[in-house]
């Protein structure tokens, strides 16, 4: 241990009491400290915490003077799991935990909403890596006694001091795997956090162009006559029967012409896609072979169609693989194209691969599906794959294209009014996957509907409640909680997250509130004021306050379609967590109001006065239907997790109902503690209900847009519930039985009115397709060509609009500290790419130390790191290089704050190319002598 050393670990010892919890690695320094000193610094941490503890476990370490306790320290660190800690002190270089400051800063931002919304045991499997196997137990330990509140809670304590680089990465894919909203707040990208206050405002103005991707399930009991899942496919080697519809279908595509397929819910498609591939697969003659990229936008999806695919082909000697966002760090794409003839991707993978040249062209492939193709639009992924093919088309280039096939159960028709805007509307979406035909089952109909039978579509509108007690309280009590909110909006003076007063046109207990909240929300994650402390108690208070208006608005919403008495009781269950966490002086005041009024809501819920008209109709349905008919199976779509379990408390206690048993399948987000389903979980409820005659109803979310094959059943209830044309389709589909009926049940006559409008849209989209199937295939081809031929001049023509330079003087300061760094004026471009500041005044702003990994690269030797000169700051601003003859500083953007020098307002810029300053070339010439 050099003076040097113990020098620098004083330096650094901010990041090591950030990190380091000691009581963790006490015992295997047990060598080096004194009994009482081991005491003492557990007692630190018991009474005034772990940062503390942390600082007085250094002071100790750093006053020890025995041979060999730094390599002790150090084994400590690696003997305990901090490998990031370790790393960085090893090399003298904690750039890579200095980079998760700013996840740091956004977390503890969300830790109100994170411990309302997420269940530590759900997505602790996916994090633990980047936890210790201490921390782990600890938090599992805390669900499991105190609930999974205070159990959030130690989680965010734990990756607060988490020195893994990779955290906010995995934290965001276990958020994904789950579908958790919170994961729509916790945002990974690099500066996507600093984005400016304007651009979000924006945003908000754009709603109406906020798109939603509908997409259908694998059907995988249609794939042969025998109608068999994948699961039992498997298990029998004889050939599948193709039935006449689907080699109809098929046809075009096998003639090698570009088709949309559009077919039904339940009739097969995938069997189709399958018999597709097969024969482009053999029709290459010997020494070519095709290769074939199957697309899935959902990784349930994704999973269960790699499957179909695997068990059909393999055996037939091709070979299978996939990757999905979930894997896609552990593989290399390229090699999986080169080595498969099939490969099952989630769309973004080819994107990224596309764009950063893993992939060079389309050209590798001979074949592209893409299913549920009619969210070919905008920005989804497979229009972002589409440019890529249409340029190259439209390019001129030599190269050979892939054939297009798309596989849906509704084209739609967008906002068209009539069947010329429908027909428009099919055209642009033909034009962006460059399809020749549409092909639908004209000849072998009769087949088809002995497949999948129309539900009668039956509307009941039925009567709210004339008298809301429950919902009035409740609103004062919203009321009062948006009042404390405004009362910190206004302390910020000039500083402002938008119109707050803008809330008193939006009603409670509706979606139009949520979204409200949640633009609060993110506001707040950009909210930026001079005393840090101050900025973050105002956002913690704001994420309080927030989340316990979002709780309220739940609990309307239940009472709503619901009884009050299950609105009641997800409010107390959500109070009795709050409880058992940090529970703090915002949190006890909120609870303290609720309790108040507690004994009121109980009596009011518990009055049969009160009984919602909605379930006596939803009750007086189900009787009649099962009265006619005792075998019938019924699946129930309501909107809300939420919802779904307060309707099967509903049955399970209704004399009447009870006989059903239901079953519950829901998404696997997660929205609340108890409620989100695993896909094997969603697997096992839908097994249960094909094969046992106990549950006789399932009550579901919009589980259409996972990607899971449902059972056939007769009676289809929709109860306040209804999207667009695509989605009535979807959802119409699972009544897939004979004689099978459809109820839509609302007490909102502008439900019914909607569904009558998907209704005629489906009409105008069917009419549109026979009208299209009537055309000359050169003129359709010409249409679509100069539909793409428009479309790419737009593209092109947005792409083509250089920003306005901004030629004004700006000052360059430490993002950490705010110490000034250098003028714009001064900064040059080295190779296009780099940059440097010329001028001596530069150099007294930083100080350098040797980086402990130089190489070489391009014309540049990498020889030091730089950090801010300020001794309590030291934030990384670049490297030092030696650039021909020069020894020069490359600074990088994301390192500062740009500040302007007239008006004093301040920008962040996560790259250079963002910031649209006057770039000036460098110049040997400027260089001292």
């Amino acid at each position: 241990m050099t003076a040097e050393e113990r020098q620098n670990l004083y330096t650094f010892r901010d990041y090591v009491t950030k990190i380091l919890d000691p009581t963790y690695i006490l015992s295997y320094m047990a060598p080096w400290f004194k009994e009482d000193e081991v005491q003492y610094i557990q007692a630190e941490k018991n009474n005034k915490g772990t940062v503390e503890a942390a600082s007085l476990f250094l002071r100790f370490l750093l006053e020890l003077q025995e041979e060999g306790w730094f390599r002790g320290f150090m084994d400590a660190l690696n003997h305990a799991g901090y490998s990031g800690l370790y790393e960085a002190i090893e090399n003298w270089d904690f750039q890579k935990i200095e980079k998760l400051e700013e996840y740091r800063l956004l977390l503890r931002r969300l830790q109100p909403e994170f411990k309302t919304r997420i269940n530590p045991s759900d997505i602790l499997p996916d994090i633990s890596e980047c936890l210790l196997d201490q921390e782990c137990e600890e938090i599992t330990q805390i669900c499991s006694n105190k609930g999974p509140m205070a159990g959030a809670e130690k989680m965010v304590e734990c990756l607060l001091r988490s020195d893994k680089e990779n955290w906010p990465k995995s934290l965001k894919l276990a958020l994904e795997k789950e579908e958790s909203k919170f994961s729509e707040l916790w945002i990974t990208e690099k500066g996507a956090k600093d984005v400016a206050l304007q651009d979000l405002e924006d945003e908000e103005m754009k709603t109406s162009e906020v798109q939603i991707f509908y997409k259908e399930e694998p059907e995988c009991q249609n794939l042969s006559e025998n109608s068999c899942p994948p699961s039992e496919v498997s298990h029998t080697h004889s050939p599948m029967k193709p039935r006449g519809y689907q080699l109809e279908l098929a046809l075009p595509a096998k003639n090698g012409k570009n088709t949309i397929i559009c077919a039904p819910t339940g009739c097969g498609k995938t069997f189709v896609s399958l018999l597709i591939c097969e024969h482009h697969l053999q029709k290459f003659p010997q020494g070519q072979k095709g290769k074939v990229v199957f697309f899935a936008v959902q990784v349930p999806v994704y999973e269960q169609q790699k499957s179909v695919f695997s068990k059909y082909f393999e055996r037939r000697g091709y070979k299978v693989s996939g990757i999905s966002g979930a894997t896609a760090e552990n593989v290399s794409v390229e090699q999986i194209i080169e080595d498969n003839d099939i490969i099952i991707l989630t769309p973004q993978i080819l994107v990224n691969s596309l764009k950063n040249g893993t992939v060079p062209s389309l050209s590798v492939f001979t074949l592209m599906i893409f299913d549920e193709c009619h969210n070919t639009s905008k920005h989804h992924p497979y229009n972002m794959i589409m440019f890529n093919y249409l340029d190259q088309k439209l390019g001129g280039s030599s190269d050979s294209l892939p054939q297009v096939v798309g596989l849906t159960a509704s084209v739609g028709v967008g906002d068209a009014k009539s069947t010329g805007e429908a027909l428009e509307y099919i055209c642009k979406l033909c034009a962006s996957l460059d399809i020749s035909v549409v092909a639908t089952v004209k000849d072998n109909l009769e087949e088809l509907e002995e497949v999948v039978y129309k539900p009668q579509k039956f509307f009941r509108k039925v009567e709210s409640r004339t008298t809301d007690r429950f919902k009035c309280i409740i609103s004062q009590l919203m009321k009062e909680t948006e009042s404390l909110a405004k009362s910190i909006f206004d302390t910020l003076g000039t500083i402002t997250l938008g119109n707050f007063s803008q809330i008193q046109n939006r009603n409670f207990g509706t979606q139009k509130y949520e979204q409200w909240i949640v633009a609060v929300q993110k506001k707040c994650m950009v909210l930026k004021m001079p005393d840090k402390d101050e900025e973050s108690r105002i956002c913690k208070a704001l994420f309080l306050y927030t989340s316990h208006l979002r709780k309220f608005n739940d609990a309307l919403i239940i009472s709503e379609h619901a009884r009050m008495k299950d609105a009641l009781d997800y409010l107390k269950d959500f109070f009795r967590n709050v409880r058992t966490a940090g529970f703090d002086e915002t949190e006890q005041d909120l609870t303290r109001r609720f309790e108040e009024k507690l004994q009121e809501l109980e009596s009011i819920s518990m009055d049969p006065s009160n009984e919602n008209p909605k379930l006596k109709d939803l009750c007086f349905v189900l009787q009649e239907e099962y009265h006619l008919n005792p075998e019938t199976r019924t699946i129930l779509f309501v909107k809300t997790r939420a919802l779904v379990d307060a309707l099967k408390k509903w049955i399970e206690e209704n004399p009447k109902l009870s006989f059903l048993k239901p079953g519950i399948l829901t998404g696997r987000g997660r929205t609340k503690q108890n409620i989100g389903m695993t896909l094997p979980a969603q697997k096992d409820v839908l097994h249960t209900f094909k094969t046992s005659g106990d549950n006789k109803i399932l009550i579901a979310t919009s589980v259409a847009d996972e990607g899971i094959d449902i059972a056939q059943c007769n009676l289809v209830i929709l109860y306040e519930y209804v999207g667009n044309v695509i989605k009535m389709i979807q959802t119409r589909g699972r009544g897939r039985a004979r004689g099978s009926k459809c109820f839509l049940l609302t007490s909102n006559s502008d439900v019914i009115e909607k569904e009558k409008i998907n209704i005629y849209k489906e009409k105008m989209m069917n009419d549109s397709i026979l009208r299209l199937q009537t055309w000359d295939e050169a003129v359709f081809k010409e249409k679509v060509r100069q539909i793409q031929i428009h479309e790419k001049f737009i593209r092109d023509s947005q792409s083509k609009v250089k920003p306005i330079l901004d030629k004004e003087n700006k000052k360059l300061l430490c993002r950490k500290c705010k110490a000034f760094a250098c003028y714009t004026a001064d900064i040059r471009v080295v190779e296009d790419c780099h940059y440097t500041v010329v001028g001596d005044a530069f150099k007294k702003c930083f100080v350098s130390k040797l980086h402990p990994k130089p190489k070489n690269f391009g014309s540049f030797e990498k020889k030091a790191k730089i950090f801010c000169a300020r001794q309590d700051c030291c934030h990384d601003w670049g490297i030092h290089v030696k650039y021909k003859t020069f020894e020069i500083p490359f600074i990088k953007i994301e390192s500062f704050v740009v500040e302007d020098i007239a008006t004093g307002a301040q920008t962040l810029y996560a790259k250079w190319r963002d910031f649209h300053f006057e770039k000036l070339p460098f110049d040997a010439a400027e260089m001292p002598k």
